[in-house]
């Protein structure tokens, strides 16, 4: 049957809303710790807790990996979500399995590096979201300090910023995702979560997110 990107990405996009992972409300934005606002949140962690909907995740991100990185070696879960997500995959593609911290533990090896990895291992990280990208590439070049081969990384969902995808680029990481933010939007409108003029001010957020809270928050 193949894999199908553009059926995956509508049927996440349409489970990541149903279980509440994702929330959109353009009206009342979130703020991030960086200061942005947002009229998403997501938090894909959630679908650790509907097996269904877990096992559809873990298989098509293998699948994922078995088409766009056939020469991976172990998987990276990039913590503190990927690891869950990282351990499923790389069980069902029975692969070594790490995670990265985001910084070496102050106490006892002063890890930054869980689990066994060898120098020159061509590695796969999985993460669940990607918004900027900062925090794939910091474990990326934590890996690569170590002799590791990254030569992709995977994620469920993306806000899909040209920020991350420059990031990416500039860090020579090739990013695949299950589905992402221009996806989500047709399907959130179709399932009655947002409002045919709501559109426009969700598609401007994509665009400039850095800026837009300054001019769409009271």
């Amino acid at each position: 049957m193949g894999f199908n990107k553009d059926a995956i990405a509508d049927n996440i996009a349409e489970n990541l809303l149903t279980i509440k992972a994702i929330t959109l409300n353009p009206a009342q934005p979130f703020q991030w710790s960086s200061g942005w606002y947002s009229p998403i949140y997501c938090d894909n962690r959630v679908a650790l807790s509907y097996p269904a909907l877990r096992t559809t995740i873990k298989n098509a991100l293998a699948d994922l990996i078995r088409l766009e990185f056939p020469q991976a070696e172990g998987i990276a879960g990039v913590a503190t979500a990927g690891i869950a997500q990282g351990a499923l995959v790389a069980d069902t593609l029975e692969l070594p399995f790490a995670y990265v911290r985001p910084e070496p533990k102050k106490h006892g090896m002063g890890n930054q590096i869980e689990g066994r990895v060898e120098t020159g291992q061509k590695v796969v990280m999985v993460e669940d979201l990607i918004s900027t990208g900062g925090s794939s590439i910091k474990a990326a070049d934590a890996l690569r300090s170590n002799g590791i081969d990254v030569i992709g990384t995977v994620a469920i969902f993306s806000y899909a910023f040209d920020i991350a995808t420059a990031n990416f680029e500039a860090a020579g990481i090739p990013l695949r995702v299950l589905s992402n933010y221009e996806k989500l939007i047709p399907i959130a409108l179709e399932m009655g979560y947002i409002t045919q003029d709501q559109i426009s001010l969700l598609s401007t957020w994509r665009l400039a997110p850095d800026r837009w809270g300054k001019s769409s928050v009271c």
